[in-house]
């Protein structure tokens, strides 16, 4: 066997290997493939940027837009679980702000899940502007320092929750050995730290939302397949991924009531939710609201 790389862990692997183990270890997941029609859906979009608009508006906002209006009719999927195994006690706590958390591009070409804000609340526009600010924001962020500061969050964290050893080991981690954390020091420190906090990711900008959006479509747009599971990051009790357009032959009904085979431009998700904290009905106001849009696109010119 010949090894050609060796890649060490640095922090960005680490929290996101610890998350996701988490929640493979800890939670039942269900998951639910759907393929939306999106031939009328994207002629829909494709208006909305012939009209004077401020910024560009692109599939990936318009679908983060229709994940949050559909979140609205399904409170039960934008919520948070606490569950003590030993005890077998839980709570589940419905939130009513949407903080999407959508992983996004670093300059590196590495990826970082930022938290974006009141997304039940914003305008596509606001989420064009949103969006905009985020990118440049990530252009003035040191990840490793970024990152740093959720690590230190969830190691107080499990400190406040008696798990000293927990703790220790991840200090050890993260001070010894090949995969340490080296955080910036001295002259480079103090000139990163001198960036406006409004101009650089902040803990506030990659702390846990409410739900995860992900859209592997806008990272390889010539994908042919789809995902089938993906995980829910703790304490989120839902998370839902995009696929890119890909054109499918569907049976559709005629103005005359006759069946017939139409190629047609498809976004496949595959949704996935926590069973601890609902059943399948949970999620069915949630695939409704998509239907709904789906088969009404043009509902979203008022958004």
């Amino acid at each position: 066997m010949t090894v050609t790389k060796v890649s060490h862990f640095d922090i960005r692997k680490k929290i996101v290997a610890n998350m996701t183990t988490e929640s493979w270890h800890n939670i039942p997941h269900v998951s639910y493939l759907y393929d939306a029609d999106a031939t009328e859906f994207l002629k829909v979009v494709k208006e909305l940027n012939q009209q004077n608009r401020p910024r560009k508006i692109t599939i990936n906002m318009v679908l983060m837009k229709v994940v949050a209006e559909c979140l609205k009719a399904a409170p039960k999927c934008n919520a948070h679980i606490e569950f003590n195994h030993k005890y077998v006690t839980g709570t589940i706590k419905e939130i009513k702000e949407i903080d999407m958390s959508i992983p996004m591009m670093l300059p590196s070409d590495e990826m970082m899940t930022i938290n974006l804000h009141n997304m039940g609340e914003r305008s596509l526009d606001n989420i064009a502007e949103l969006m905009e600010i985020t990118r440049k924001k990530l252009a003035n962020t040191n990840p490793t320092e970024a990152m740093f500061s959720v690590s230190m969050d969830n190691t107080l964290k499990a400190l406040k929750k008696g798990r000293l050893g927990v703790v220790i080991r991840r200090l050890i981690g993260a001070k010894i050995g090949k995969s340490r954390v080296v955080l910036l020091k001295g002259k480079a420190k103090r000139e990163y730290n001198a960036i406006p906090e409004d101009e650089r990711i902040t803990y506030r900008d990659i702390e846990q939302g409410t739900v995860t959006f992900s859209n592997v479509g806008s990272i390889c747009r010539d994908q042919r397949g789809m995902p089938a599971l993906l995980e829910i990051i703790p304490p989120q009790v839902f998370a839902l991924v995009a696929s890119a357009v890909q054109k499918k032959p569907v049976v559709v009904t005629d103005e005359n009531g006759n069946d017939k085979v139409e190629i047609r431009e498809m976004i496949p998700f595959c949704i996935a939710f926590d069973h601890r904290a609902m059943d399948f009905d949970g999620v069915v106001p949630f695939l409704r609201r998509m239907y709904d849009i789906f088969d009404h696109p043009e509902q979203i010119k008022n958004w």
